[in-house]
């Protein structure tokens, strides 16, 4: 009897072990995306203010637009992100890493686009190379990029323990539309 019950124990260790690491892989999937989505309000906010200071309605306009186009690449790539790293560990448990940090490598670069947007967008006055102190923005593409990778490199080796549809469903959750960036429209109002 002694032996049934510490077999149990340990099954229960080992799945909480597991599900505590892929666990990780959630939370900073959804910090990168609120870092994210506070981009937008953030700029809108500068460019209204740029905008009304200089009576030209086309600087808010423009740049809602530009701002638009950027995020939604943004967010493309965000969800093909995901679910290419979620496919990397339950598809190619062998090449897994070679396959995360390829994905990882384009994510970063996109977060970087966005961020030099943001930072070329967000200048005082409109004047390039004069920084405003006005915008405090939370938003580091390597740091945002670097973190999701190191969690999903910890869920690839603690996913190695789960087996059959238990791993794949686990990953499922990663690509559901909990974790998707919200539409830029809803973010501006």
């Amino acid at each position: 009897m002694k032996r049934y019950t510490l077999f149990s124990v340990l099954m229960l260790l080992i799945f909480n072990v597991t599900s505590a690491q892929t666990s990780s892989v959630f939370g900073s999937v959804a910090e990168a995306k609120s870092k994210i989505e506070r981009t937008v309000p953030l700029v809108l906010e500068h460019l209204k203010k740029i905008s009304e200071s200089q009576n030209d309605n086309s600087i808010l306009t423009n740049g809602t637009t530009a701002l638009k186009k950027e995020y939604e690449a943004v967010a493309l790539e965000f969800d093909l992100y995901r679910g290419n790293m979620a496919s990397c560990i339950v598809n190619k448990s062998k090449k897994a890493s070679k396959c995360m940090n390829y994905h990882t490598l384009y994510f970063r670069n996109t977060l970087g686009n966005y961020d030099n947007f943001i930072n070329y967008l967000t200048k005082k006055n409109g004047y390039l190379g004069v920084e405003d102190d006005s915008v405090k923005k939370d938003f580091k593409p390597t740091e945002i990029a670097t973190k999701i990778d190191t969690d999903f490199t910890a869920a690839s080796k603690a996913a190695g323990k789960l087996r059959g549809t238990a791993k794949a469903s686990y990953f499922e959750q990663v690509k559901s539309e909990d974790f998707k960036l919200a539409p830029f429209d809803t973010l501006v109002n």
